[in-house]
This record gives structure tokens, C-alpha cells and sequence, in this order.
């Protein structure tokens, strides 16, 4: 049995999620309308179900991420939605709080969000035996811990190619909560990790000023994904449920045409059905992005992070080789066009954006030509052509269907087929024989294989007739818009989907102890943990009166490393020593765990 590979997309919205199937996607996930880990995201359980029955009709999927901690007042609410979720029709659960499989279930498959901070085996194997069907790798693991994983555990394993970053380790993270009350475990990040901080040592000399040290650039691992299918990923997974629909289009195809090359290389199979015909060229440098990073997928490497500005920069374009009051000149091969949207950083290091206005030849013309200056590197973040392109899009996507065309007494059939599903029409009108033979059976092969704005693409027509019969053009497409119209609304209803029930169990936790980075914020997930062995359990940071000198974010992002002042591999001749970073009037301690290779931030 050839194995399968999933490409995972985000979806905001009913809309935003069909566009991911159309463009590419084998399962999508979309945020439930409360307790998602992304709460300016959530849908209504019967758009989600309308998306089921959509994704269902291609054999693809819908995950729904209810994964914030819980809060006790909210149990009963949460396990009724999740309920109403299953009931909608989708595929699975992703999910952060524990306590949730203390909750009466229905037999849907649970993931564990990347939330739960799935970093090693001990902690994975765990998941699996209490009864997760797959697991949300964290982003810091390399290839070797991935393959690690996947050879000690038969769990699924999905991890994140492409999008946002979060620098800590996801669920470990504190700093917005802790600034402004808003909490990345309930779904409402601040993003404080966008900040401009002041880096200083610990005499109170600032290092660096007003720089965005926390930064990450985005993902992009498209150069590694035969290694991580041959590490043991099943689900490659897109990030971005915030982002807009040509984000999605574009990123959800640039990876589609990656996998497939890879699926026909290794005879492996797509978990959905459907071939994809792309009217433009999937590019991802041409939707929004911070510049990327394959994120320690195969060895620390320095500049992960964007020092000057959390904003998207999008493609590099060429360097200014002349600039004059009017107008300015860059050597690019890349085609510049009016309404392009550029960007530079300044003398000061300010990221400065401008419009064409106008090109002519090789002279752009913009409003604020008089900031260009020689030398300057030019970035494109709004490619206009290409942003009205997608726009115009709506679907890449299409079934292949066989036609059979049969003669019959009364008048003639017309058989699709599709997938398993076979459907069939009749036309009944008086059979008058043809009087050119080659013209009537031409007419009626082009006019039947005519497929417009269905999903369908003819893949073979079988005309079954005795004789070559004159029938009006008309007739044949009612006939033949009227079988694709019946097969496209049976598809999806032989779909079955994979339910799995949770049952408890005692198996016991590796630890004995935990404290407030284990999120637990109710007494179901207390209840679970003493199910399994733990015997002291300190409540959730977000329930905590007092936050002080407390690690507020754990991540592998080391900034001595990235400003080249790592004593253990760089040996520098002069190493500065940070201490704290300084945002505002808030001093954050750091400190730097070399054994492991991470950094912590305190407050």
C-alpha cells in the first residue's frame, strides 16, 4: 500500500477554506467558534459544516482547532461545541488542554495542537498511548529529532513548512499575558515578540537600541521537503489563519506542485482526489512575507530574525543604480509594473514604503522618488499584477469524470463516472439519422466534453450508438450540464470518515511534578494528570496572582549567537554579555542555557 501525503492549509473562513481545497489543499483546519487559539478566526459550526460537505466531495478534510487552555466556567460549554463539531461532519480535533479527555467524547480523532510542546519522544509517546491519533511537531525540532520520533512512535506526524513564527516554543509562551492580559494559551497573542527592544548588559548599558530582537523571519522549507517525508512527516502544514485568500491561494499551490513532484518520484499518493491545472505561477516570495528561515530544520544558522522591522518585505528586486529627483533605476530581471508596491530601509535602518506611479523604460517614477538613494536595496511587497491574477481565480482544481454516450429506444443516455460515484441522464427525443456522419459525431464529442465552470475535466467519451444520429446542440449540453450538475452533488456521499473513541486509561506521566508552563487551568485537566501519575500540579500562569521573576518565554533563538557573541561556537574576540531586555519601563531578564542551546526570558 503506497503511502500518503497530506497538505495541510489554514482556512479563516468558509471562503478562505474552499479557496485552499480549490488551490491545492488535502485537509484544511479552521478555527471553532470559541476557544481557538486564534480567536479573531472563528466560524460558526454550520459554516464549518458546509465546508465539510465541500472538502468531503474531494475526499479532503477539515480539522477544527479548539485548542486553548480552558477555563472552568467554560467545560460544559466546550464539550457541548465539541459535539456540535462532530455532528457538523469533520475529520478531527485539534486540541491544547488535557482535560478534554476527561469530557464524555464522541469517536472523533484528536490531534495534539503544536500547543501541547511536542518537543521529545517521552512527551510524544505519552500523547500517543492516551490515545491522540497525531501529533503538531514543534518547529525547533531538526530532521535527525523528527526521524528519531517517527522511528520510537507509530503517531502521526505533522509539522508546519511555511508561515509566521513564533520564537518561543509554542504553549510556553508568556509575554503577552503578561504585558497586557493576553494570552497566546487563550488565543489572544499581542504579538510582543514584534516589539522593538533595547538590548542591555547587565551594568545597564544598552547594547542595541529600538531593535526587533525577538523577530523571527517566516518559515519556508520548500528546498527540504523530500527530507522531511523521508524523516516520516505525513501532514505538511501551512500556517496562516489570519492571512488573506491570495496567501492562500499562492502558498497552498506553491506547495501543492512541490509534493506532487515529490508523490510521482516515490509513487506515494495524495490523501485527497483531483488533478490541479494552475492559470499562474505559484511564487512565494510574492505574498506576504518577513523574508525566510528554515528554522534549525538542519543546523543553527544567524540573521533568523529581522532586526529592523516585524513588516512584510516580500521579493528582493536589485539594488538603486541611479536615483535623480524624477526618478530612480534598479537592476532587476524582475518586470516592474504601476501600482507595484515597494519597500527599502533608509540611512536610519527605517523600512520605508512607496507606489509606482509610473514606469517608462527603465525609470520608475513614484510620489516619494526623493527618499530612493543610490546603493539602497529595493524590496517588492505588493506585486500588483500578480495580487489582480489571483484575485480573478476562484478554482485550480478539477475531477477527472468518463462519459459514456448509449443509444436507447426511447432516445439516448449519457452516462459519468468519477471516483466510485456513476450517475446517468436520459435524453428522450425522436432519433433522426445523420446526413454528414464525421460533422455529427464531432459536434457531439465537442459539445459533451465541455466541462465550463464545473470541477470536471472529460477525461474519455464512449459513444455506444449504432448509427450516427443528428441531435441538436442545444439538447446535448442540457444533457450534458445536466449529468455533471447530478454527479457533482452526489460526490462526497459515499465519504467516510475515520472515527476513533477515546478510552482513559493510566498511563503514567514522566514527571511527578509540574508547574505552570504545563498550562493547566481547570480541574478536568488536574483530573487527568492525576490520572496518569502526577502528583503535584501548580495551576496556569494565566490563573496566577503573581507573575513576577517568572520565565516568561523559552526559545531557541539565541541572540548572542545571532549578533555573533556565542562563547561556545563563534569564540569571538570580544564578547558582549546582554542581560535584560528593555521595552518601555519592563526589564526582562535573560538567560542562556548553553548545554541545551536556548534562551530564556524572565520577568
Amino acid at each position: 500500500m503506497s503511502r500518503k501525503i497530506e497538505l495541510l492549509a489554514p482556512a479563516k473562513n468558509y471562503e478562505l477554506g474552499k479557496y485552499a481545497i480549490n488551490f491545492g489543499a488535502d485537509a484544511i483546519y479552521i478555527g471553532a467558534p470559541s476557544f481557538s487559539a486564534r480567536a479573531s478566526a472563528s466560524n460558526s459550526v454550520n459554516d464549518i459544516e458546509k465546508l465539510s460537505l465541500y472538502a468531503h466531495k474531494f475526499e479532503a478534510k477539515v480539522y477544527v482547532a479548539l485548542n486553548t487552555i480552558l477555563y472552568e466556567n467554560e467545560l460544559v460549554k466546550a464539550e457541548k461545541l465539541i459535539w456540535q463539531l462532530y455532528n457538523s461532519g469533520i475529520d478531527a480535533l485539534i486540541i491544547q488542554d488535557l482535560g478534554i479527555l476527561e469530557m464524555d467524547l464522541p469517536p472523533i480523532p484528536l490531534h495534539a495542537s503544536t500547543q501541547t510542546h511536542n518537543t521529545d519522544i517521552k512527551k510524544i509517546h505519552f500523547l500517543q498511548n492516551t490515545g491522540f491519533e497525531r501529533v503538531v511537531l514543534a518547529r525547533e525540532l531538526s530532521l535527525d529529532q523528527i526521524a528519531e520520533i517517527k522511528n520510537t512512535t507509530q503517531i502521526e506526524l505533522e509539522a508546519f513548512i511555511h508561515g509566521a513564527l513564533c520564537v518561543s516554543y509554542s504553549g510556553q509562551c508568556y509575554i503577552s499575558h503578561y504585558l497586557g492580559g493576553r494570552s497566546g494559551n487563550r488565543g489572544e497573542c499581542a504579538q510582543a515578540c514584534r516589539l522593538p527592544f533595547d538590548l542591555v548588559d547587565a551594568k545597564g548599558d544598552i547594547l542595541l537600541k529600538n531593535k526587533h530582537l525577538l523577530s523571527l523571519k517566516d518559515m519556508n522549507r520548500a528546498d527540504y521537503l523530500t527530507q522531511m517525508v523521508d524523516a516520516g512527516v505525513c501532514s505538511f502544514k501551512i500556517e496562516g489563519r489570519m492571512k488573506d485568500d491570495t496567501y492562500v491561494k499562492n502558498i497552498t499551490a506553491f506547495y501543492r506542485k512541490k509534493l506532487d513532484a515529490i508523490i510521482e518520484e516515490k509513487h506515494y499518493k495524495s490523501t485527497s482526489s483531483g488533478i490541479f491545472i494552475f492559470d499562474f505561477a505559484p511564487d512565494s516570495e510574492k505574498t506576504f512575507n518577513r523574508k525566510y528561515t528554515d528554522y534549525f530544520l538542519t543546523e543553527r544558522k544567524t540573521e533568523m530574525q529581522n532586526l529592523h522591522s516585524p513588516k512584510a518585505l516580500g521579493k528582493t528586486l536589485g539594488k538603486v543604480t541611479q536615483s535623480t529627483k524624477e526618478y530612480f533605476k534598479i537592476n532587476s530581471s524582475e518586470t516592474i509594473q504601476n501600482g507595484d508596491g515597494l519597500c527599502f530601509f533608509n540611512e536610519n535602518e527605517e523600512l520605508i514604503g512607496i507606489r509606482v506611479e509610473k514606469i517608462e523604460e527603465d525609470k520608475i517614477f513614484t510620489k516619494q522618488n526623493n527618499l530612493v538613494k543610490k546603493g539602497f536595496e529595493i524590496y517588492r511587497n505588493n506585486d500588483h499584477q500578480f495580487v489582480k491574477k489571483l484575485n480573478s481565480l476562484t478554482n485550480s482544481r478539477y475531477l477527472l469524470a468518463n462519459l459514456i454516450f448509449k443509444e436507447i429506444d426511447e432516445g439516448f443516455t449519457l452516462t459519468a463516472l468519477c471516483h466510485g460515484y456513476e450517475v446517468e441522464k436520459e435524453l428522450r427525443i425522436e432519433k433522426i439519422l445523420a446526413q454528414n456522419i464525421q460533422k455529427s459525431e464531432d459536434n457531439l464529442k465537442n459539445q459533451l466534453q465541455k466541462t465550463g465552470d464545473t470541477v470536471f475535466k472529460i477525461a474519455n467519451l464512449k459513444l455506444e450508438w449504432s448509427k450516427a444520429y443528428f441531435i441538436q446542440t442545444s439538447k446535448l449540453n442540457e444533457l450534458r450540464r445536466s449529468v455533471l450538475d447530478k454527479l457533482y452533488e452526489t460526490l462526497g456521499k459515499k465519504y467516510i470518515r475515520t472515527e476513533k473513541q477515546i478510552i482513559l486509561n493510566s498511563f503514567e506521566y514522566f514527571e511527578k511534578k509540574l508547574d505552570y508552563k504545563a498550562n493547566v487551568s481547570n480541574s478536568l485537566a488536574f483530573k487527568f494528570y492525576k490520572r496518569h501519575g502526577v502528583e503535584e500540579i501548580e495551576k496556569a500562569f494565566e490563573l496566577s496572582e503573581n507573575n513576577e521573576n517568572k520565565q516568561l518565554m523559552i526559545t531557541k533563538l539565541c541572540i548572542k549567537y545571532n549578533l555573533g557573541w556565542c562563547e561556545k561556537y563563534q569564540k569571538p574576540s570580544k564578547a558582549e554579555i546582554p542581560k535584560y531586555l528593555k521595552y518601555n519601563d519592563k526589564m526582562f531578564l535573560l538567560e542562556f542555557d548553553c548545554k541545551n542551546c536556548q534562551m530564556k526570558v524572565s520577568s
